[in-house]
């Protein structure tokens, strides 16, 4: 590990155990927050018990599903939106703005269009996610540097080989920020969408544990998902690294 991410541990710990420390000694009562060593046993033991199983099942699967439809869709029109510059001019204000729009007031239409499922949730988690994809794989196409397009030019190479071999390595880290955004944003439409518009998985667990003041329950579930985003997240910015490094750009 690399003296910043030992520096980035040394951090994390450090405002965890403090906190730890403010909630075993009153600082912080327990009806605000349980201990973080607290959250772990109680996650422990529920994922021994098995009582949440079905439902961590249902967000991550409902997760992946709104994540994988955002990857390919956002990487195909940021793909195609770079390619027209027309279009792209007349988009980007409207991609700069998206996120200011209130996704959860389309859910009767979802519910219209796809039933009551999981998938008017998907589709949420999905419109959290596409944009962030599409806008990092413009800055990723915009970043590839000039000198290796005319080295593919002057070797005669065809619009796929090039997108293969020079446009898609070069891309590729910028890619990468886009495939974690898109983590995170799918988890957040998704346990949202589950703490008002479902009657199952992790964000509807949590609502209920909070609405029936069972603390343990609810910091556990939150624990368990910031740890699956954090582990995510650190295995992508791991590979995102290394492309770094194969390029020089770190």
């Amino acid at each position: 590990m690399s003296r910043a991410g030992w520096l980035r541990l040394l951090v994390v710990s450090g405002a965890v155990l403090l906190l730890d420390l403010a909630c075993r000694t009153g600082i912080i009562t327990p009806l605000t927050m349980i201990p973080p060593s607290a959250m772990a046993a109680a996650l422990l033991a529920l994922i021994g018990a098995g009582r949440f199983t079905a439902d961590i099942v249902k967000t991550l699967g409902n997760v992946t599903l709104a994540c994988a439809l955002a990857v390919v869709v956002g990487f195909s029109f940021g793909v195609l939106i770079h390619a027209m510059r027309r279009v792209r001019r007349a988009l980007e204000p409207l991609l700069a703005s998206y996120y200011a729009v209130p996704f959860f007031v389309f859910y009767p239409l979802l519910i219209v269009l796809f039933g009551l499922n999981d998938l008017p949730i998907v589709a949420i988690g999905f419109l959290f996610a596409v944009v962030a994809m599409v806008i990092s794989t413009m800055n990723g196409l915009d970043r590839i540097p000039p000198v290796l397009l005319k080295v593919g030019r002057a070797h005669r190479l065809g619009p796929l080989r090039s997108a293969l071999l020079i446009k898609l390595p070069a891309a590729a880290p910028y890619l990468f920020t886009g495939v974690k955004l898109a983590v995170a944003y799918a988890f957040i439409g998704v346990i949202a969408a589950e703490f008002i518009l479902s009657g199952g998985g992790i964000g509807y667990a949590i609502a209920y544990a909070y609405n029936n003041f069972d603390n343990r329950t609810m910091y556990a579930l939150m624990l368990l998902i910031l740890a699956v985003v954090m582990a995510v997240n650190l295995v992508l910015h791991g590979w995102e690294q290394r492309l770094y490094r194969r390029r020089g750009g770190r």
